[in-house]
């Protein structure tokens, strides 16, 4: 049996759906940016929006290996922020962030569970199991669509291991140890780029988090319109 090759697994990595997404005004900006970014050569991660220092929309995105370096966030924004300009998802004016996931990442397809077997999650249901929607453990096996989690939060009377249905998932995040640490700098994916721009053009990042790229000295324009310039790498904020 012929061995798949580098060009058809990240092909099949790129065309995976996410079994977390998001709803609202984040799902419309999800349509638009999605394809864009798949025809680079990258998978959505997440998008958030928040009203921090007036409207920042933030996508996290990854190549299909889960690297993600300054170029490529830079790349990507040239390129998405004129189709969101077209697209016009949001009704006021905001600041494009381009983010990589970090180390302590948010899980969003079955295959990013399959890679983190072993490592501490948190998860926030969007459906109860069981009555119950916070779950604390590590990731156990995937079996089709639900994924095993054996956890470290459980109370008296209470199951250790629990099968959840990964669609039922609203938000679930790697929480940051030592482990996850180790196993990201082996795998050469500590959310760094191997050459850092000089230190007057980067912010320190969050310790555990993604770099965080967006327009330096955004000018707001009309509503639904993202700001244009040249970007710098800043800080995360959750």
């Amino acid at each position: 049996m012929t061995e798949p090759t580098t060009g058809s697994t990240d092909a099949e990595l790129l065309a995976e759906p996410r079994l977390v997404v998001e709803p609202g005004v984040a799902a419309r900006v999800s349509a638009v940016a999605a394809p864009v970014l798949e025809g680079m050569g990258y998978r959505l991660v997440r998008i958030r929006i928040s009203g921090e220092s007036g409207c920042t929309v933030q996508i996290m995105a990854e190549r299909p290996d889960g690297t993600m370096q300054l170029e490529d966030c830079e790349a990507i924004s040239r390129a998405l922020s004129p189709v969101l300009d077209v697209a016009d998802p949001i009704d006021r004016a905001y600041r494009l962030e381009i983010s990589s996931p970090g180390i302590d990442r948010p899980l969003v397809r079955r295959s990013d569970f399959e890679r983190y077997v072993g490592h501490l999650v948190k998860v926030e249901m969007a459906v109860a199991h069981e009555g119950r929607k916070r779950f604390r453990g590590k990731i156990g096996a995937v079996e089709g669509d639900r994924v095993h989690l054996h956890r470290d939060d459980v109370k008296s009377g209470e199951e250790t291991d629990v099968l959840l249905t990964m669609e039922d998932i609203g938000e679930a995040r790697l929480v940051l140890t030592d482990a996850l640490v180790t196993e990201s700098l082996r795998r050469g994916k500590s959310g760094l780029p191997p050459e850092m721009p000089p230190a007057d053009e980067i912010a320190q990042p969050v310790p555990g988090r993604g770099k965080s790229l967006g327009p330096r000295d955004p000018k707001a324009r009309k509503p639904g319109k993202g700001a244009k310039g040249p970007v710098k790498n800043t800080q995360e904020e959750e």
